[in-house]
């Protein structure tokens, strides 16, 4: 299947084509997305979300104890940091358009956004984190759904 639909308003939600075969113009969901988080594919083995961080707010100090994350950064500026323990975050570095950052199971970390737009990036997760369809309008709507697991 193939998701090339027409402009979206900023009331878009992204289509969660998994588990099926999938093609869909990632960069176009990204920039399109003003929700916190959306699924855009979810399989049994991995799961690809698309973000958007207000200026000023970050993702949020957090952990996946059995899956690695990826972001890949389209629009904005940021900080991430890393570490062991949440209260020792000992890697930092800065975030533009263009970069990769590889955060390995049971790392603790956190995305900030530093600019004056929205900080907007494709994350993938292996395996997947959240449920298929699933969409953040806000954090404080993630962080209400994460307290519910």
């Amino acid at each position: 299947m193939r998701n090339d639909r027409g402009p979206r308003s900023s009331g878009y939600i992204p289509f969660d084509g998994g588990p099926s075969p999938y093609v869909v113009p990632i960069r176009s969901e990204v920039l399109r997305n003003d929700n916190f988080r959306a699924t855009v594919w979810t399989g049994e083995n991995l799961q690809a979300t698309v973000m958007s961080i207000p200026p000023g707010s970050d993702v949020g100090l957090e952990l996946h104890p059995d899956v690695d994350q990826f972001f890949y950064i389209l629009l904005g500026r940021g900080n991430v940091m890393m570490g062991e323990a949440m209260d020792n975050l000992t890697f930092e570095s800065p975030l533009i358009a263009g970069d990769a950052v590889f955060v390995p199971a049971g790392t603790w970390h956190n995305v900030v956004n530093i600019g004056r737009t929205p900080l907007k990036f494709l994350t993938i997760y292996a395996p997947p984190e959240h449920p298929p369809g699933t969409v953040h309008t806000t954090k404080a709507e993630a962080e209400e759904a994460e307290g519910a697991r």
